[in-house]
């Protein structure tokens, strides 16, 4: 069960609940759902409880016994803790692997990953100087409202709203009015290029500004668009490795001892371990990315997604060194899943590249 599958039950059981009128509370559009905090325990935490209680004029822990039973009764959770004030946390099923079915999420959706309906019927009418960083801060804006089932406007001061998407662009009525000034580019970013360019402007805050400088043309660890980038195109690159000794992505187990185990006859000697795999570092990202999408759609924030890109590629770089077999390894079941996962975190970083407008390459 992966944490959009465990978000999505967690609301069946509020819709029941209020149903069955043991809570009288408007049910919530989305419910977050993350790794346990201080004090939690299991793999899985909402604070969903404490968030609805004050509406239902219930304690939260009372909101949280009213919605395990439903929790527990669900396929896929093998328990439902409450802690501190009202936490619901949850463990899974001993047959789970939620980082398995993350990469099996991923690979299904593709880059549409994280896409969904949080702003479905909204039309936000953006409002933006002629100047440049409005200009491409618009530009992202719209692609990531429109990823959240949202219709976003552009209408320069003295203009008209046009409706901007790939296909061109067409008339329409204003929605809810959104003033985007984020602090003007300090020169013209034209000659670091159509992608440094944009990065130099869509990842700062709004309220930082911008660095128009060679810095985001250096390939070098300290260049935040260069990890981004470098890190998709090793991805590639190990793909078409792994095509070359013959075998391709399968998500499954990341370690040997659990993938090979159960394929290998009593008399054939176990492969030699491969290397230690530390897969919760890229875990959380992964499952964080919906959840980023959602909040940069919602606050009109390209940078939150530009800075998140960051995360992923922080989180996968040192990962990649394990993926192909080394020395004489032979191409396990744990190379193929190693490889499905580093996959998946390439499908997130191109995903969330194609919606700031920058370019995610094959080859760097």
């Amino acid at each position: 069960m992966t944490p959009v599958e465990l978000s999505r039950t967690v609301l069946h059981a509020v819709r029941c609940a209020v149903d069955e009128g043991q809570l009288s509370v408007a049910v919530p559009e989305r419910v977050v759902v993350s790794e346990p905090g201080a004090g939690g325990c299991g793999e899985y935490a909402t604070n969903v409880a404490l968030q609805l209680a004050r509406a239902a004029g219930k304690p939260p822990r009372t909101v949280a016994e009213i919605l395990r039973p439903r929790l527990i009764a669900a396929d896929g959770i093998e328990d439902v803790v409450v802690t501190g004030p009202g936490f619901l946390n949850f463990r899974l099923g001993q047959e789970a692997d939620p980082l398995q079915d993350l990469v099996r999420e991923i690979r299904a959706q593709g880059q549409r990953y994280g896409h969904g309906d949080a702003l479905a019927g909204q039309v936000l009418a953006l409002r933006v100087p002629y100047e440049v960083r409005a200009e491409v801060v618009a530009d992202a804006v719209v692609r990531i409202v429109a990823s959240q089932g949202g219709r976003a406007t552009v209408e320069h001061q003295g203009g008209r709203a046009t409706v901007q998407h790939h296909g061109g662009r067409a008339a329409v009525e204003h929605g809810e009015l959104v003033d985007l000034r984020p602090v003007p580019a300090p020169e013209d970013p034209a000659p670091l290029g159509p992608d440094a360019a944009r990065w130099a402007l869509l990842h700062p805050a709004p309220h930082d500004r911008p660095r128009i400088t060679a810095d985001h043309l250096v390939q070098r660890e300290g260049n935040p668009l260069f990890r981004v980038r470098y890190a998709h195109a090793r991805v590639r690159s190990l793909g078409r490795g792994a095509a070359r000794l013959g075998f391709a992505a399968e998500p499954g187990p990341l370690n040997s001892a659990e993938a090979d185990t159960a394929g290998t006859p009593a008399f054939q000697a176990p492969a030699p371990q491969a290397p230690a795999v530390h897969a919760p570092a890229l875990h959380t990202p992964l499952s964080d990315y919906p959840r980023i999408l959602t909040a940069a759609a919602t606050h009109r924030a390209p940078d939150r997604l530009a800075r998140h890109l960051v995360t992923v590629a922080d989180a996968v770089l040192p990962f990649l060194t394990c993926v192909l077999p080394i020395g004489e390894e032979k191409p396990s079941a744990a190379h193929r899943a190693r490889l499905a996962l580093a996959e998946a975190a390439g499908t997130v970083l191109a995903g969330g590249l194609s919606l700031l407008g920058i370019d995610a390459p094959e080859h760097l």
